[in-house]
């Protein structure tokens, strides 16, 4: 049996393929191939500098902690917002989308001002000996603030697209209300859960913007690779600017196609029960 391929599919995957090739493959080919001028020894030298090494511990630690936050705090969010009817509920579920259109370097300049030593939480939490400006407690902070709406946002439609016959009839069978969320709902939440994660992960290693402002920005203690890469920008090396960037891209290619197989996996063990 032939298969129907509607009008106009040739010019539509040309014209996806075309974007695609323009959008994505050639500028991160244009990094791959700048960074690949430099030569192994070079390029080596350059990503292993300790500097260098001290930006990708950053970077990577400062994401995965927003991202655990965002997991945890993301899903109890796209909950209250399923499960729940109360006043102001339409107002919040908007907010929840306010770090998609706001500017991030607008979004660093609010939070250095509510966490900075007169600011409205910044005087309160170090007289409790809780610096957030200036460190890395900053730079998490500002990673959860751009990225906690991808796990929403993903997790949210899933909720409120399951049938709550599942939920009734587990605990019509004696299982608690805790039970009933991890082994009924929490499995079925698990793909959407791993792509928000990924999501999350993937927007905290690329934030620059919002970080600049409130990390302080001090070699071997705040400072990310993002700015790193701009700091050698600035200095015209654009060989240096691509290897260290290469680097953190190597790292989200990794992350997202380890996220993927292990949401596949996810999915087909929900599929089965």
């Amino acid at each position: 049996m032939s298969r129907r391929v509607l009008p106009g599919f040739g010019l539509s995957l040309g014209f996806t393929l075309f974007f695609i090739t323009v959008i994505v493959c050639l500028p991160l080919g244009a990094l791959v191939f700048k960074a690949a001028s430099l030569g192994p020894e070079a390029y080596w030298r350059i990503i292993s500098a300790p500097r260098a090494v001290a930006s990708y511990q950053v970077t990577i630690l400062t994401a995965l902690a927003a991202t655990a936050f965002n997991v945890v705090f993301g899903l109890a969010l796209a909950w209250v917002l399923t499960r729940y009817r109360f006043p102001g509920r339409r107002l919040l579920d908007a907010i929840v989308d306010l770090p998609f259109a706001l500017p991030t370097a607008v979004a660093g300049i609010a939070l250095t001002t509510l966490f900075a030593a007169n600011g409205w939480l910044g005087g309160a939490l170090a007289d409790l000996g809780i610096n957030v400006i200036y460190t890395p407690l900053g730079i998490i902070v500002a990673m959860t603030f751009t990225s906690v709406p991808f796990v929403v946002r993903t997790v949210q439609p899933v909720l409120e697209d399951l049938d709550p016959a599942l939920e009734e009839a587990a605990l019509s069978l004696g299982a608690g209300e805790g039970r009933v969320f991890r082994k009924v709902i929490l499995p079925l939440l698990a793909p959407a859960l791993l792509a928000g994660t990924s999501l999350s992960f993937a927007r905290s290693l690329g934030e620059f913007g919002a970080i600049i402002f409130i990390a302080g920005n001090q070699p071997f203690y705040s400072e990310i690779t993002a700015l790193l890469a701009f700091i050698r920008l600035e200095e015209y090396d654009y060989p240096a600017t691509a290897a260290i960037a290469s680097v953190m891209l190597f790292a989200a290619f990794v992350m997202l196609a380890v996220t993927n197989v292990l949401q596949a996996r996810a999915l087909r063990y929900t599929e089965r029960g």
